[in-house]
């Protein structure tokens, strides 16, 4: 699943970063910017004018000025604005580096709706400042039931079934100083080959429920440190209840990295087992440190396995 985008969207996140201003073709305001390979592939979400594969966002630099109305004649200008302006891949033209907009580039813009934004900014900052925004805003995306949180600096996932007591745990790794991301629906989407990012929805930010205490604040209740609004996830942790699960179907020794499957995305996993007396907290402390080691090339069972094959060898 992917996020629906509009001009208006991309003109209200970015206004001010991008020192935006609204030049013409208003009417335009809903036109969807997609993923560049949606229905064209091969096209780029945001680059200088570009007549032979249109940009989702044309940008018009210095060079792209020059070329209209220093290169071309006005003929040939006026057929290569309709063109750029009336182009069914493109949803938005930006004016940048201060460049003049001029009252052709506004009339063929209200002709084709096409909203034409302007900024002081110098194009390569413009371009750069919208690949980013427009690859997280328009990233795959999947919401998952279960708490994330930050421990130790990486993101982990808190997830089982329904009463298993992820956000008991949860509370309990917030009391011990660590961060809380999104609890019940965390929403993730894929940034990179490899990289997960996972948020909170704007409507969930701060709160936690508990069985037993119901919504709690946690921003009010532990402090400003104590959220966060996303980060990416490391590390996936499956509660399941030990009395349901026989102890000789269980790999004591964790021989296997196990690991879930999340948009394409292969993320480490860890069941821990739930059952009176176990305290989950510092268990999911100890499997991120785990977790940590072994990104650094750190394995315990394969160390102790080479100390038990050096000991059968020596007399």
């Amino acid at each position: 699943m992917s996020a629906l985008l509009t001009a208006q969207d991309v003109y209200d996140a970015q206004r001010e970063t991008l020192k935006l201003t609204w030049q013409a073709g208003k009417a335009g305001a809903e036109r969807l910017l997609e993923l560049a390979t949606a229905r064209f592939p091969g096209m780029a979400l945001v680059g200088h004018l570009n007549f032979v594969h249109p940009n989702r966002v044309q940008i018009i630099g210095v060079s792209e000025q020059a070329y209209l109305y220093h290169h071309i004649t006005p003929a040939t200008r006026k057929e290569a604005l309709d063109e750029l302006f009336g182009s069914p891949s493109s949803a938005i033209v930006i004016v940048s580096n201060d460049e003049p907009v001029t009252d052709e580039m506004r009339d063929a813009a209200e002709r084709a709706a096409m909203p034409l934004f302007s900024s002081s900014l110098p194009s390569p900052r413009v371009i750069h400042d919208l690949q980013y925004y427009l690859a997280r805003a328009l990233a795959e995306r999947e919401v998952l039931h279960g708490v994330f949180i930050e421990v130790m600096g990486l993101g982990v996932f808190l997830t089982g079934e329904s009463g298993i007591g992820k956000s008991e745990l949860a509370l309990e790794l917030l009391s011990r100083g660590h961060r809380l991301i999104a609890d019940d629906a965390c929403e993730f989407f894929r940034v990179g080959p490899d990289v997960l990012e996972g948020r909170c929805p704007d409507m969930l930010c701060d709160f936690l429920e508990v069985r037993g205490l119901g919504i709690l604040n946690v921003r009010a209740m532990f402090g400003e440190t104590a959220v966060r609004h996303e980060k990416s996830l490391h590390l996936i942790v499956r509660l399941k209840d030990l009395a349901t699960n026989a102890p000789a179907t269980i790999d004591r020794l964790q021989a296997e990295q196990k690991t879930r499957t999340i948009l394409g995305v292969e993320v480490a996993e860890v069941v821990l087992f739930v059952a009176p007396g176990r305290n989950l907290a510092v268990l999911v402390e100890v499997a991120t440190r785990g977790h940590i080691l072994r990104r650094r090339g750190i394995n315990a069972l394969e160390d102790f396995m080479e100390r038990q094959k050096l000991a059968m060898k020596s007399p």
